[in-house]
């Protein structure tokens, strides 16, 4: 059995980021900040489905320590949608105006160079570590995940498949989905990554065709389920073996509670980590909450929150090296040997994968 010291030094290697060069957090005086926010009365965020990372004890925590309003969009978007209704509402102050978002890590650079976001460093900046922030500010990490399969044992009676590979035999036919659209979702793109990593990709480009081609090789096969993978469409059958992020699919697992009973598998050739980032809209009607916001989550309670949720938080190796991390909360995630082998994708390389998805999806998969 891993012990919770074997875990975190697993988690440490596997999540091996730089903390040197650290740029110097602002001064934030947070008294004047919270009198600002609550004089807004309101926080947009979108995207933030509640059984993701734990976003809705999240939320509620938020509310209940400072009161604020918390107006909730779309929470089944994905990053291309957030970017999207940031670039729809640029004139807009009412209510579909998103303030915050939360999206995969190669939206960050984007949406900065499109000047839709707007620099904030938070009180804990200079743990955060350097290769997953903006020196700027603009952009931040969040949390971090490997891509991961839920199997569904009610259909899947014998031993679970145990890699990407694995699920080419007929045995899977309409079996295997990933969350969605990789074009729109960055679990799916990580997802179709992911595979093609497992098909031999060496990174960027090279992994994303080989990606599709393993996808389409599945769906001629039989194989893939052109459904988005989700929780109730796991249950009922209709995609019993899916791919998503491992923090997704274990809330998953105890939401399901044994019904149906489910295998939880890191892919033995094909480990792929993915960091999410939030950032502040450049046209924020209410910038105060949203500072505000961004200084829970990034605070130890807002990090803990996460973790509850099976989410790495982004300032996870800082909190196990002071010893706030509860013992109960450390035993609860789960088995760290897989993270040691996660690959985590580049910026330039997950920029040129999703270029490759975008120009040759929809005619290699017969897509929309």
């Amino acid at each position: 059995m891993t012990t919770n010291a074997q875990r975190t030094l697993l988690m440490t290697t596997a999540f091996a980021l730089s903390t040197g060069s650290m740029v110097q957090a602002q001064a934030v005086d947070m008294d004047a900040l919270i009198a600002a926010a609550k004089a807004e009365g309101t926080l947009t965020t979108i995207a933030l489905p509640h059984d993701w990372c734990n976003y809705g004890a999240v939320i509620e925590s938020f509310k209940a320590k400072y009161g604020l309003v918390v107006n909730e969009l779309n929470p089944n978007a994905g990053s291309g949608d957030e970017i999207e209704a940031i670039k729809a509402n640029k004139d807009n102050t009412g209510p579909q105006a998103p303030d915050v978002i939360d999206v995969g890590l190669s939206f960050g650079p984007a949406a900065k160079a499109e000047g839709l976001i707007q620099p904030y460093k938070v009180s804990t900046w200079d743990s955060i570590p350097d290769s997953t922030k903006d020196a700027e500010g603009y952009w931040y990490g969040d949390y971090y995940g490997v891509l991961a399969m839920a199997v569904n044992k009610d259909v899947v009676t014998d031993a679970s498949p145990t890699s990407f590979a694995d699920l080419k035999d007929p045995k899977y036919a309409n079996m295997v989905a990933i969350p969605g659209d990789p074009r729109t979702g960055n679990s799916s793109m990580m997802s179709l990554y992911a595979a093609g990593t497992a098909m031999g990709g060496k990174g960027g480009a090279e992994t994303a065709a080989a990606g599709i081609a393993y996808l389409k090789e599945l769906k001629a096969s039989g194989n893939f389920v052109d459904v988005g993978g989700s929780a109730q469409n796991f249950a009922q059958g209709t995609t019993p073996v899916m791919m998503d992020w491992d923090y997704n699919i274990l809330a998953m697992r105890d939401r399901l509670a044994g019904n149906p009973p489910m295998d939880v598998v890191i892919p033995s050739d094909g480990v792929i980590a993915g960091v999410y980032v939030q950032a502040i809209s450049a046209y924020a009607p209410h910038p105060n909450a949203a500072k505000l916001w961004m200084e829970y989550l990034y605070s130890d309670e807002g990090q803990l929150g996460w973790l509850s949720g099976y989410c790495h938080p982004i300032r996870f190796n800082d909190m196990v090296e002071r010893g706030v991390i509860p013992a109960d909360m450390m035993a609860k995630l789960p088995p760290a040997e897989g993270y040691a082998k996660a690959i985590f994708p580049t910026l330039d390389e997950q920029s040129a994968a999703k270029t490759v998805v975008a120009d040759t999806w929809a005619t290699e998969m017969g897509a929309n």
